[in-house]
């Protein structure tokens, strides 16, 4: 573990190593972590930074710091996994392909029904703002930053054309699903017309108010990716 230096805010610094390393597996659940006075020895912090990290860690899940148990790690399903820390720290990990596979069968509960909302209930500025997105992809060289960004933007737009709340607030889980799933599938499917020509059928439906058509496109889209990973993990042997 690094020692930090002193001119950066140590406890939100601590917070992101130690959170990493459990995100991305180096600790798994009930193992134990360092002691409080062996983390100040590694880090070289003081116990103040040390207890203010493992606060913050405790308040995302992924610690449990008591008297006379120390400071262990909890099982994954205690994690608040829509944390936007633990949503970052997992994209950093190079995450699995099981992984991948649960952020699309939870984009399948997402962005469908926020498409069909949109179709309904968006106000034109948020149309046009999906528009200018699917323009800068049809722009962007294929396998770039700036068509990856342009994706992305795509499908947070359409959670704004839903004017639901609900749906806006999974902003950051589909930013860090998207930013993952999209550099595997797109190179699976290997067509980027093919890539703007489906995501331009949602645009279309939402654009002429057809709900029922900006559901379907949006679920054969994620549902054709879901397949690409699914036989991924099929050839990889990984357990299904």
């Amino acid at each position: 573990m690094p020692v930090f230096e002193r001119n950066f805010n140590l406890s939100h610094r601590m917070t992101h190593e130690l959170g990493k390393s459990i995100v991305c597996g180096e600790f798994g659940p009930n193992d134990s972590l360092p002691t409080e006075a062996e983390l100040c020895e590694r880090f070289g912090v003081s116990r103040t930074a040390v207890r203010e990290a493992v606060k913050m860690l405790s308040a995302k899940g992924l610690i449990s710091s008591k008297p006379r148990q120390g400071i262990r790690v909890m099982p994954q399903e205690d994690w608040n996994i829509f944390d936007s820390d633990l949503l970052r720290w997992s994209l950093e990990g190079n995450p699995s392909m099981r992984v991948l596979r649960e952020f699309l069968q939870m984009r399948i509960a997402i962005e469908p029904e926020a498409a069909a909302l949109g179709a309904q209930f968006a106000r034109p500025e948020r149309i046009k703002a999906v528009g200018d997105a699917l323009e800068r992809m049809r722009n962007a060289k294929a396998d770039t930053d700036e068509a990856l960004q342009a994706d992305i933007d795509f499908h947070i737009s359409i959670l704004y054309t839903s004017e639901n709340r609900f749906y806006i607030r999974m902003r950051d889980f589909i930013r860090t699903a998207l930013s993952v799933s999209i550099r595997h599938t797109n190179v699976i499917k290997g067509n980027p017309d093919a890539v703007i020509a489906d995501h331009a059928k949602v645009y279309n439906a939402i654009e002429s108010r057809d709900p029922v058509a900006a559901k379907s496109a949006m679920l054969a889209l994620i549902e054709e990716a879901l397949g690409f990973i699914e036989q991924e993990l099929a050839n990889s042997g990984e357990e299904m």
